[in-house]
């Protein structure tokens, strides 16, 4: 591939010299920046393995764990495509980007498994692969039908399974068993099966009671044994695994990311198939570890209050039934056992109270900065930012790159797009797609592999058409945001297609703000940014409103005046601080930058007198108190102090007024102050008293 060592050189402010073949002949070169202890990059990852080897045998190399070595791709990603002459602006960026510091550390969730396997399906299909499991694995089977060997060699369960639950090591199973026979007493001698008329036992020593005539020869012919009982009540056992291996046709858990430790294996599994089922449940014994991917503020959610829901985001799209709503509490709760790392509960909550942290956002803000600026300053221009997995979505560019080096027609990963890995391609939002636009990118996207979860294609597309509106309101030409979506190989073209997309209209200058730990504070930032940069594009007054799609976390509220009593039921329940009163008169207030149309207003309101109205208002307005709604204060008719709103005690009189308990002087009461009620109650010599009971 066509290298360029000093324009390199010259964007990272350092001397490179080329080789050719550093993994062969050049490899003396790479062991003398193993013994030094600066940052070593290698832009190779075929041969990753063979450059940690190299380094672990020479003499005197710094051992990995002070200085480990960083591998970065810049081939596949960019030196096989048609442009490769034109891609060193990648490439740096590439290379810059490898030099950054590994992320902080994150919290850690634990798993204990001590081998405790339950297989459930047929009963000869379970035995023969608990036969390739039973020398590291305790195996219990749950037989569903089918005929067993006649050897007892691992505990068999048979019955209707209730219910099945839990995570790797925490597995909770109940079964529940109305069937005559009794496995624990059955001997597996066959007598019951020979002696039945209707042959209503299998071999399953289980008896098909829709078959069964009440003959009852079975029981004559396991009379010495005593494991036939018609007579039995049906019984429920509750047990504990730390594996599953499910051979039934239709999975045991229903939601899209399955629990860690459960394995699938329905009936039209291949061989393959079957030997990494065997091969993932024999590894799985012992203590793991896995990262905590998100961290959870409650003060920030808009979830719930005074037990009315509001913002539901997270929990409907959660792919692996890990959050849950704990209305009572007003919060969600989120299982880190169950949470697989999607981060698209993050993407989708629009305060920021649930962020992602493998890695923290403002990791991946620095990361951005410096792909985007070494891009510049190495001469790029128009870069796109191709968002993707590590795992199946480096894979397809990988693909791509090697079929452009075989086929000149294809065009493989052009020069201005810059493939950036992600843990999961659904945990980076608005948030940094708006940041990395303010960065200098023209566009942003994402490519995903058919391995997320359905609905995670839907919550994309609504975020990106809320980034889309903002940028094409202001000025901003072409088309910013995009979701690719492809399988396989056989989608390479569709993908080469898409990643040759003209490039959309950029930011005149790159923003230089930090992305901040809060989603608010770092979309506040990237819109000032945009909003001055945009100033001279679009000719606007400075109260002008740019119209969202429902998923914007940005918006105003409408008021029916008319029906709005100035009760401030809202403003206790707005979790953003965006409906305020005013100490001094009845009005309410509200503060539209802080507004996360989360609802709980317009839920919580008893008149229905609010709406939801999704925009970005681009004035200095956003930040300042207006008022939506003011009344005239109601003056106590005994001492003339204001106590609440007129329309507020003319409503609540009329609904009272037919009421037994406030006839008379009661119902004159509800015209005073809290004072003066109770002055006139005590002063009335009219009023009963409780001595007078």
């Amino acid at each position: 591939m066509p290298l360029d060592p000093k324009a390199l050189g010259q964007a990272l402010d350092e001397d490179l010299t080329l080789h050719t073949t550093l993994c062969r002949r050049d490899a003396p070169a790479f062991q003398r920046a193993a013994r030094s202890r600066d940052e070593l990059v290698v832009a190779c990852t075929q041969e990753s393995r063979l450059f940690t080897e190299l380094s672990q045998q020479t003499e005197g190399a710094v051992d990995l764990d002070v200085r480990p070595i960083r591998f970065v791709n810049i081939r596949e990603t960019g030196g096989w495509g048609r442009e490769a002459r034109q891609a060193t602006p990648k490439m740096a960026a590439l290379l810059a980007a490898a030099r950054l510091p590994d992320p902080e550390p994150v919290p850690t969730v634990t798993y204990q498994s001590d081998g405790r396997l339950l297989i459930i399906g047929p009963l000869e299909q379970a035995e023969t692969l608990a036969a390739l499991v039973s020398d590291a694995l305790d195996v219990t089977v749950l037989a569903t039908g089918g005929s067993g060997q006649q050897a007892r060699q691992y505990p068999v369960v048979a019955g209707q399974l209730q219910s099945l639950r839990g995570w790797l090591g925490a597995f909770e199973v109940t079964v529940s068993s109305s069937n005559p026979i009794d496995l624990d007493l059955c001997t597996r001698c066959n007598a019951c099966v020979a002696a039945c008329p209707e042959g209503a036992i299998g071999l399953d020593y289980q008896i098909d009671l829709s078959r069964c005539q009440s003959h009852r020869a079975c029981v004559k012919a396991c009379d010495a044994v005593g494991a036939i009982n018609f007579q039995r009540d049906a019984q429920t056992r509750e047990e504990k695994f730390d594996l599953v291996l499910d051979l039934r046709d239709a999975p045991g858990f229903t939601q899209h990311a399955l629990p860690q430790g459960y394995v699938h294996l329905p009936p039209t599994a291949d061989a393959m198939a079957q030997v990494r089922a065997v091969t993932q449940l024999r590894d799985l014994v012992g203590e793991f570890e896995k990262p905590k991917f998100f961290t959870y503020k409650q003060k920030l959610c808009a979830h719930g209050r005074n037990l009315s829901v509001g913002c539901n985001a997270c929990v409907d799209v959660c792919s692996a039934s890990a959050i849950s709503s704990d209305i009572k509490r007003n919060q969600i709760v989120v299982n880190p056992n169950l949470c697989v790392g999607c981060g698209t509960c993050t993407t989708v909550c629009p305060t920021g109270a649930l962020s992602y942290a493998y890695p923290r956002a403002s990791e991946q803000g620095v990361k951005l900065r410096t792909l985007l600026a070494s891009y510049a300053k190495a001469g790029g221009k128009d870069a796109a930012v191709l968002l993707h997995s590590q795992a199946a979505g480096a894979a397809m560019v990988n693909d791509l790159g090697r079929m452009a080096q075989l086929d000149k027609t294809v065009r493989g990963v052009p020069a201005r797009v810059i493939p950036l890995p992600l843990w999961h391609t659904s945990s980076v939002g608005i948030d940094l797609w708006l940041t990395a636009f303010a960065y200098g990118a023209s566009q942003v996207w994402v490519l995903m592999t058919g391995e997320e979860a359905p609905q995670y294609h839907d919550a994309l597309r609504e975020q990106m058409a809320v980034a889309e509106s903002i940028v094409q309101a202001l000025g901003y030409s072409g088309r910013h945001f995009k979701l690719i979506e492809v399988r396989d190989a056989r989608d390479l073209p569709l993908l080469d297609s898409e990643l040759g997309e003209a490039p959309a209209q950029g930011v005149t200058r790159a923003a230089s703000f930090a992305v901040q730990a809060e989603k608010r504070a770092t979309l506040d930032l990237a819109l000032d940014h945009l909003l001055q940069d945009s100033a001279s594009r679009a000719g606007r007054t400075k109260d002008a409103a740019i119209a969202l799609p429902a998923a914007s976390p940005f918006g105003t509220l409408n008021v029916n005046r008319d029906a709005c009593t100035l009760c401030l039921s809202c403003v206790s329940a707005c979790p953003a601080g965006a409906l305020q009163d005013n100490a001094d008169r009845p009005q309410l207030r509200f503060i539209e930058k802080n507004c996360v149309q989360c609802g709980l207003c317009a839920t919580t309101c008893p008149e229905n007198a609010i709406s939801l109205q999704p925009r970005l208002l681009l004035g200095e307005e956003r930040r300042q108190p207006r008022v939506l709604n003011e009344a005239q204060p109601y003056q106590c008719v005994r001492c003339g102090k204001p106590f609440g709103t007129l329309k507020g005690i003319e409503v609540m009189i009329a609904k009272l007024s037919g009421h037994a308990m406030f006839q008379g002087e009661a119902l004159e009461r509800l015209k005073m102050c809290g004072d003066c009620r109770v002055v006139d109650i005590y002063t009335n010599p009219d009023e009963k008293k409780i001595t007078d009971i």
